[in-house]
């Protein structure tokens, strides 16, 4: 039985207390969304994730609610919540005692929230600021019913299992651009009562469900937001295996199959692939990866064909290590997220496979220069992520003072050439408790 902790009920009929409500120049209804957080022992994340969502600035609309739905939890996951909940009107808690899977921890989500659009974000993830902005501005057009942003994992990918989660998330994205695969964060119309309790890819479902209501799906790669892959080859296997068996379930009841099933997609996708591409020098890498999926997809298909249900899973415990998960970890965590300024045009003027060679150059130099306590990776945007503990000031002066070391510096793109290379830094400070801080750090002029 779940146990709404809210000041104010859905069932009483009255208004979150203290709701936050922005009312626009034109004096026009402001689109508000409620937040769903589903959470099952995540007292190691639950705070960044919440407070990431909360610091959300919008201009398209407003986050009227944000419901924590805690399943059969025995850690201090509730206790947080109601803690954060005491000084937030717009947190809310609802309890499950026993754990029925996140599909039933959905439904208690849809039945309770009061908004037009519903927001679902994982417990284990971190919200880029101002991702739900760009989720909720498509919902201007009547006909979309659901939009995905772009998961990118803070894994380091100079590991092998870094690599392997980094190729997926990029094979993801590249077909998600053209044929919507939503998922980690999405956006829907509240136009749904519930969804299958027996789904294992309860986002997959959603999507099968609002297709054939006739809706339109949206990808949105500027809505970013950052989660963290499997370190084991066990946990990756155990991963992936539920995900495949989900997909085959939702293909066989409703008729709706992923885009990211078919073959021919996937096949264009790794041909596209700027991590492909830098792998050539060590195709092992490549092709242990590919060999882990597809053994995790025949796993799958075999869990299917023999009628087993993942709607209840076994967490998958190296996803849910904090973000900023490292020595220090009592202290606050910071996302230092560079950009190398000119990085499109080059990749126009040079090629994707220079500029991809800058890029891994500078970012292994990034590594070099932050130590082994932080966390860095690579995307094939031209963006390098460094998550890293320590003081404010610190990180602040770790992040200027790599955007001053390699401001106009050369780096070789080839054995008979080298590029001026400029960074650019926005640092988002998580503290354990409070809202995030966040600042930017432009580019030198070189």
């Amino acid at each position: 039985m779940a146990v709404d902790a809210a000041v104010h009920s859905r069932e009483a009929g009255l208004p979150l207390a203290h709701r936050h409500v922005m009312t626009p120049p034109d004096d026009m209804p402001v689109l508000g969304c409620s937040v769903g957080i589903m959470a099952y022992n995540e007292e190691r994340n639950i705070a960044s994730a919440v407070n990431a969502v909360l610091a959300q600035e919008l201009t398209a609309g407003e986050i009227a609610e944000l419901i924590v739905v805690a399943s059969g939890c025995n850690d201090r996951t509730t206790e947080i919540i109601a803690a954060l909940a005491r000084n937030e009107p717009r947190l809310r808690l609802i309890v499950e005692d026993e754990r029925a899977g996140k599909a039933s921890a959905i439904n208690h989500f849809i039945a309770a929230a009061q908004s037009p659009v519903l927001i679902l974000v994982n417990a284990d993830n971190v919200v880029r600021p101002g991702a739900i902005d760009a989720l909720l501005q498509h919902f201007e057009d009547p006909a979309v019913g659901m939009v995905g942003g772009h998961p990118v994992p803070v894994n380091d990918d100079g590991t092998f299992l870094g690599y392997a989660v980094h190729l997926l998330w990029d094979l993801h994205d590249q077909i998600a651009r053209n044929d919507p695969k939503l998922g980690e964060i999405v956006a829907f119309r509240n136009v749904l009562p519930c969804i299958p309790t027996d789904t294992a890819v309860d986002e997959l479902s959603i999507q099968a469900l609002l297709t054939q209501l006739g809706y339109h799906l949206v990808y949105e790669p500027r809505a970013v937001v950052y989660n963290r892959g499997p370190s084991t080859v066990g946990d990756f296997l155990r991963q992936r295996r539920r995900i495949y068996a989900g997909h085959l379930h939702v293909a066989k009841r409703d008729g709706y199959s992923a885009s990211t099933m078919s073959t021919k997609r996937v096949a264009r996708a790794i041909l596209g692939s700027d991590h492909v591409r830098a792998s050539w020098s060590q195709p092992w890498r490549m092709a242990g990866a590919v060999g882990l999926e597809a053994g995790a997809r025949a796993l799958g298909y075999y869990d299917f064909l023999r009628g087993h249900s993942h709607h209840i899973w076994t967490a998958v415990a190296t996803t849910k290590a904090d973000i900023g998960d490292r020595p220090g970890s009592g202290q606050a965590k910071h996302v230092l997220v560079f950009h190398l300024v000119d990085f499109a045009d080059d990749r126009l003027a040079f090629g994707s496979v220079a500029s991809r060679s800058v890029l891994r150059r500078v970012a292994q130099e990034i590594r070099t220069r932050v130590g082994p306590d932080a966390t860095v990776s690579e995307q094939t945007n031209g963006t390098i992520i460094v998550v890293l503990a320590g003081d404010r000031t610190d990180a602040d002066n770790v992040a200027a003072g790599l955007v001053e070391e390699f401001a106009g510096r050369e780096i070789e793109k080839s054995r008979r050439d080298a590029r001026p290379v400029q960074l650019a830094c926005a640092v988002v400070t998580f503290p354990k408790t409070g809202s995030p801080l966040a600042r930017p750090i432009p580019a030198l002029a070189s």
